[in-house]
């Protein structure tokens, strides 16, 4: 994996939303599901070099382009993340009352990390996912039911958890103030 993995789901939505393609006109250009689609944008999975290649040549721009900007290697001791440079990211169009905020994101060899700070409404409201990685949620305020596959767990501030997101899941508002917490989720070329 290279240092731009993480971030081509949202490189592909914002282009697709540049040209005013919806992600059905997408799918239907690149040959795959709009499932599929909505997962890469989401972060939820990472594409296959084919599929990539695909979505690239069907946004109908040059693959330059598409990875201009991305991050390259270098000999840092650190990286720091100002909080300007944190921006809000759309995971589920259906979604109610969830509010992702991109902290960081970084790959090293076959390891792919990204951390996100969840805001979760009361009363919000969205279906089970799935994600290829491995979850971490550290509850930094509220509290929240999560549903993992058939099982539920209650979560209060200063309570983790860490799960395989490959099993369907959903964290449940079941107060009326928000929770928030930190996510990370950890990819693998190794599943």
């Amino acid at each position: 994996m290279s240092d731009f993995i993480i971030g081509i789901g949202k490189r592909i939505k914002d282009i697709r939303k540049a040209n005013n393609l919806t992600i059905n006109e997408l799918a239907n250009r690149a040959s795959v599901s709009n499932g599929l689609i909505s997962r890469i944008e989401n972060g939820r999975t990472i594409p296959s070099l084919p599929v990539l290649l695909d979505l690239i040549q069907s946004l109908e721009i040059d693959a330059s382009y598409f990875f201009e900007g991305v991050e390259r290697g270098s000999n840092a001791k650190f990286i720091y993340i100002p909080k300007a440079s944190q921006q809000i990211i759309e995971k589920e169009v259906e979604a109610q009352g969830f509010k992702y905020m991109h902290i960081f994101s970084k790959s090293l060899n076959t390891l792919g990390f990204e951390a996100v700070l969840l805001t979760l409404e009361p009363n919000s409201k969205r279906e089970k996912v799935i994600t290829d990685a491995w979850e971490f949620k550290y509850i930094l305020k509220g509290t929240v039911k999560y549903l993992i596959d058939q099982e539920e767990i209650i979560l209060s501030e200063g309570d983790a958890l860490y799960f395989n997101g490959r099993y369907p899941h959903v964290p449940q508002s079941i107060s009326d103030e928000s929770c928030i917490m930190l996510v990370l989720y950890l990819y693998s070329n190794n599943g």
